[in-house]
């Protein structure tokens, strides 16, 4: 089974960080990775199965928003290599905000089935990028 972990500190208050990222269907706080987001289906942006299309490629669906530990779990169903269907399965991507001294502490992990070694470099840059993008969007208001 491969996995990836990656963090980051964000100057800001947990809770501030967690609104910013609990609806699925909003990724505004990382305009230099996300280009696009379709909405799939009539669930809203907090109710397990809501989907949504990021890019135009990557096909994801929302499994758990848990207001109480502030963690939001999600599959990506099929995308682009090395993200496809027929590259992974069971691909479960979580994302957590808990307290640390200097703010909020991010952590963006996942884990999946197949093609290990190009997920995980895949998904390493990505994740990178995006906490990157949201720490940006959040210290500079």
């Amino acid at each position: 089974m491969g996995q990836t972990h990656q963090s980051t500190t964000i100057a800001v208050p947990p809770a501030e960080v967690w609104d910013a990222i609990r609806n699925f269907h909003d990724m505004s706080w990382s305009p230099n990775v996300i280009t696009s987001l379709e909405v799939v289906g009539d669930l809203g942006g907090n109710e397990k199965g809501a989907g949504r299309i990021l890019n135009g490629a990557f096909h994801e669906t929302l499994l758990e928003v848990n207001d109480a530990v502030r963690r939001i779990r999600y599959s990506i169903d099929d995308g682009p290599s090395p993200l496809s269907k027929d590259d992974v399965s069971n691909y479960v991507g979580e994302l957590m905000v808990s307290p640390e001294a200097d703010g909020a502490l991010v952590e963006w992990s996942s884990s999946w089935q197949h093609n290990d070694e190009a997920t995980a470099e895949f998904c390493h840059g990505m994740y990178l990028a995006l906490l990157a993008d949201l720490k940006a969007s959040l210290e500079s208001t």
